[in-house]
């Protein structure tokens, strides 16, 4: 028996372009199934909503993007944008993140993205990230599975559920 992790990268629905077709971000998974039918997320997602490192989807057809959520992992993903060079807003979050327990997943010049455990409190979170916001306008985050897709304000409290288990 190996320890290896089996990993591929599968396309999710990131979006809808000007004519309502889906627009594709790539995401790296973990294969957890002999069938390869249950899979666990790498690293947060920058554009696709609903879902975080370490949730565990049913992949219902892969070529067209459809998954079913089997488990959230209790992660929380977080977005960091900026239309300003966003290295200074990287190199003093990070390491607050990082002192939480939490990881950088993405990095690019204008987006962060930032995998953090529920259990650390929105209260905690939500205070650094204000906190990297006022010390570098033009700054702004989001989480990326707190509220619900449809709607973008309502929040699904799935965290809620974690405290029952």
């Amino acid at each position: 028996m190996t320890d290896r992790i089996h990993k591929v990268e599968l396309p999710f629905v990131a979006g809808f372009n000007a004519d309502d077709h889906p627009v594709f971000e790539s995401l790296e998974v973990e294969l957890l199934s002999a069938d390869n039918h249950e899979v666990r997320l790498l690293r947060s997602p920058l554009f696709t909503r609903n879902l975080a490192a370490g949730d565990k989807l049913n992949v219902v057809n892969a070529a067209a993007a459809e998954y079913a959520l089997i488990e959230r992992s209790g992660n929380l993903s977080i977005r960091v944008l900026r239309k300003e060079e966003i290295d200074p807003v990287e190199q003093m979050l990070t390491p607050k993140i990082e002192k939480l327990g939490g990881v950088l997943d993405h990095s690019n010049p204008r987006a962060l993205v930032y995998t953090i455990h529920v259990s650390i409190g929105f209260n905690a979170i939500e205070a650094l990230l204000n906190e990297a916001c006022a010390q570098f306008p033009g700054t702004l985050w989001n989480y990326g599975n707190v509220y619900d897709p449809e709607d973008g304000t309502t929040p699904m409290e799935w965290w809620i559920d974690l405290d029952e288990k």
